[in-house]
């Protein structure tokens, strides 16, 4: 799945190679992938992209309906008066640009589905090139609204706090931690709480800070906070540069290239050269060091593993 970082490489992508593009073409390929109804995807049609910005791992991508590009708005970094295409690839989807897309009727696709990628939206512009969206699978998550303010989107409008803004302060999340006493591994992934972590960088964020994912919120003093907090805005900052200025193409492989511990399992810690351990849950896994993040103790290998103080 798509986190942060490489959301935010992805609307620089289409920032700088969509924006000033006329839509000449929005065929819808997998019906269960649009959420929203009015307006219709048509009405994108003759309208002018001007910008892209980022909503925790949401792509919000901005379409002046029938006109060019105007003044810009203070707060969401993309004009206003614009429909706003916004999606979330869940943990199959991807955007694929193509410099010379198709230009062939879109055919709908089955949402059974399979293991390969299968095409759920395409929009082209006025030069011939375009975007798809398209999803592996067969569990269909991909979502696409059509939307005149992010907002509107129920799961943008509740998220929480960016990580790399100017919100984020030690005291903010020492008062998210303290709210309610829960474990970390957790909370850094809801999006309600700190937008745009996912399961690969709250491994990885983790394993920076040197505590374990079980760990309760309530038991970090002051300076365990501001060690989560530096290990959240260092590694995200680093992914970010990363990824910057990769093709679309490339982000993939480029984000499992830079875990240190996320997909490792069996292999050595870069840090103190133990072996990455794993813990399997129904529809994912965490991985972890156990010398660097929970003294030498081994997790068991199941959800109701023993906590860790």
């Amino acid at each position: 799945m798509p986190e942060l970082p490489e959301v935010e490489a992805l609307v620089r992508f289409l920032d700088e190679r969509a924006t000033g593009h006329v839509v000449v073409a929005a065929d819808l390929a997998s019906i269960v992938a649009l959420k929203t109804f009015s307006p219709p995807l048509s009405a994108l049609v003759g309208g002018t992209v001007t910008g892209a910005a980022r909503h925790g791992k949401w792509l919000d991508l901005a379409v002046r309906p029938g006109a060019s590009a105007g003044s810009t708005s203070s707060t969401s970094g993309v004009p206003d008066g614009d429909l706003h295409l916004v999606f979330h690839l869940a943990r199959a989807g991807w955007l694929r640009w193509s410099e010379d897309a198709p230009t062939t009727p879109v055919r709908p696709t089955s949402s059974r589905g399979g293991v390969r990628a299968v095409l759920a939206l395409r929009v082209r512009f006025e030069d011939g090139s375009g975007i798809d969206l398209t999803e592996a699978g067969t569990r269909k998550r991909l979502a696409v609204h059509l939307v005149h303010d992010p907002d509107e989107v129920p799961a943008i409008a509740t998220l929480g706090v960016e990580p790399l803004g100017p919100d984020f302060t030690r005291e903010r999340l020492a008062e998210l931690l303290g709210a309610r006493n829960q474990q970390l591994k957790g909370v850094l992934r809801d999006q309600r709480l700190i937008a745009g972590i996912g399961n690969a960088y709250s491994d990885e964020i983790l394993h920076a800070a040197r505590t374990s994912p079980f760990r309760l919120t309530r038991s970090l003093d002051a300076e365990d906070v501001a060690h989560l907090h530096d290990a959240v805005r260092d590694v995200l900052t680093e992914a970010v540069a990363t990824s910057s200025g990769r093709p679309a193409a490339e982000l993939k492989d480029a984000k499992r290239r830079g875990m240190r511990v996320h997909g490792r399992t069996g292999e050595a810690c870069p840090v103190c050269g133990d072996v990455v351990r794993e813990v399997s849950f129904a529809d994912r896994s965490l991985q972890y060091c156990a010398t660097c993040q929970t003294g030498g103790q081994v997790l068991a290998d199941r959800r109701m593993s023993k906590l860790l103080k």
